[in-house]
């Protein structure tokens, strides 16, 4: 296919969500066929009018800047949403109402002073594996921990661009798995079906910005964290080049396969939290050199080769896409061919690249796992990716690290010798889950349906190169799904570029889930 700080307080308490499809908020309930069951919502889901739509990042800054709104209006507006969410989406883990407000209130006078800065006054969310001074980072775990005293270099930066910290949202414990349930918090949902997952580890930032809590929110990125959530809730999210937004305090998380990394609704609004939120620590250990995501974003890419893959790395699963995410991503191949890019299939030479990521993985799970002041309260999965990270680290995960200089050689040569410029997989093989599929599972059991429905975006964790997850459209049930843009080394711009070009053709946005 071608062609040419004040007191902090924890958020509200958890609720689940009601489980007896007679119970009118139960996703089976009468009142939610219309959206799960009728045809036209495949293509076109529909834009519910109630209640209006929070403004995106970019739009957010603009009316502060212009004084069309107030900081205060839009924190206290984005506080409101997520009480009223709360019990139904459970997508955050704190909320810093008192705190939020009190900063917001500071913004105006900086606003009516005449400062301006990028996201002066703007509210957003964090991941709970980031360190908010006075709250402390859970990472999805139960038990008590004491708050932390310090910012991270990712949350620092973003109070330095002038963004209002509203609450940090939830995470499955430690980040490993691809949905956001755990007994420290319960389930969160996803936005477009309340019965299905938003994805993980990344998902309450996603849910709350599908769902129009907040206009963006950062993740972590350690094996899909950002895309795969990204792709089950509708949502822009960029996976950035290893150092470009700070880890810091840790040194090297996961071994160096984690990255912070934005989720929103446009490629605009992801490309200036990436600004924002970008830049090294002087204790960092990776350090590229700069990009100007917003830039990017209003950048025609030129005209693109684009190598389609659908084979994924070996996972011992024998796992391919699901027939509706190879005909929504199909659909997307098809637009960039008529936007003029050549788009042909091919195959990465990924290699055993799992025998890499294995040790890395779980010795960084390890490495987190071993601070917990009570290891009995972890899930007993993580306790054995306790145990085997433990036994592979050392030596094993020295020698899996030692061997990415020739990974990036081999997969490379997609882009050095066969000259493709961007390399376009799904995001993931299946729909996202119904909440409870991983339930009960054991560890073994969890990796591999893990592996099944989610084998496509962990090599590009393990390369340490950026990726961006695209909404690709819809199954016939009105469940999203997505598709992933790679590149090469530093190659953020050109894939923000293509993916602001897709968007202003497919015009993804425009579709909200139901209210």
């Amino acid at each position: 296919m071608s062609s040419a700080e004040p007191t902090e307080q924890t958020g509200p308490a958890v609720r689940s969500h009601p489980e007896h499809p007679e119970h009118p908020e139960h996703p089976e309930h009468p009142e939610h066929a219309q959206h799960s069951q009728h045809p036209e919502n495949v293509q076109h889901p529909e834009r519910s009018p109630r209640p209006a739509p929070m403004p995106g990042l970019a739009e957010s800054a603009r009316l502060l800047a212009d004084s069309t709104t107030t900081s205060t209006a839009l924190v206290a507006d984005a506080l409101a949403r997520i009480e009223a969410a709360q019990p139904t989406l459970n997508a955050f883990r704190h909320l810093r109402a008192e705190a939020a407000l009190a900063e917001a209130a500071e913004a105006d006078r900086r606003l009516a002073a005449g400062e301006r800065l990028p996201l002066l006054g703007v509210p957003v969310a964090v991941k709970d594996d980031t360190d908010v001074a006075g709250l402390p980072t859970h990472f999805g775990c139960d038990g008590e921990r004491p708050p932390v005293t310090t910012d991270s270099e990712a949350v620092r930066r973003l109070r330095a661009a002038g963004a209002v910290i509203v609450g940090k949202t939830n995470s499955c414990e430690l980040g490993q798995w691809p949905f956001t349930e755990g007994p420290a918090f319960g389930a969160t949902r996803n936005p477009w079906n309340t019965a299905h997952t938003p994805g993980g580890s990344s998902g309450g930032s996603a849910a709350a910005v599908a769902a129009g809590l907040v206009p963006a929110a950062l993740g972590s990125d350690g094996a899909g964290s950002v895309r795969i959530p990204a792709a089950w809730t509708h949502l822009v999210g960029i996976k950035p080049q290893r150092g470009r937004v700070s880890v810091h305090p840790h040194h090297d998380a996961f071994q160096g396969l984690t990255v912070n990394g934005p989720l929103a609704r446009t490629v605009a609004d992801a490309a200036l939290l990436l600004d924002a939120a970008a830049g090294a620590h002087p204790d960092d250990l990776h350090r590229p050199p700069a990009v100007r995501a917003s830039d990017a974003a209003r950048r025609d890419p030129g005209r693109l080769r684009i190598a389609l893959a659908w084979r994924p790395p070996l996972t011992l699963t024998g796992a391919g896409p699901d027939p509706e995410v190879r005909r929504a991503v199909t659909a997307l191949a098809e637009t960039l061919a008529r936007l003029g890019h050549h788009v042909e299939e091919a195959r990465p030479r990924y290699g055993l690249i799992g025998l890499t990521f294995v040790p890395r993985a779980t010795a960084g799970i390890a490495e987190f796992a071993a601070r917990h002041p009570e290891p009995a309260l972890l899930d007993p999965r993580t306790r054995s990716a306790l145990r085997t990270g433990t036994r592979l680290g050392g030596r094993v995960v020295r020698a899996a690290r030692a061997r990415e200089v020739r990974q990036h050689r081999r997969i490379g040569a997609l882009f050095d010798a066969s000259g493709y410029d961007v390399l376009l997989t799904p995001t993931t093989a299946a729909p996202p889950p119904r909440i409870g599929t991983f339930d009960q599972l054991s560890a073994w059991r969890t990796d591999v349906t893990m592996a099944a429905a989610c084998p496509y975006a962990w090599p590009w964790n393990v390369l340490g190169w950026p990726g961006i997850n695209v909404p690709a459209g819809f199954t016939r049930s009105g469940l999203p799904v997505g598709a992933q843009l790679l590149g090469p080394s530093r190659s953020e711009e050109r894939l923000i570029a293509l993916a602001a070009q897709l968007e202003d053709d497919l015009r993804w946005y425009e579709h909200r889930p139901p209210a």
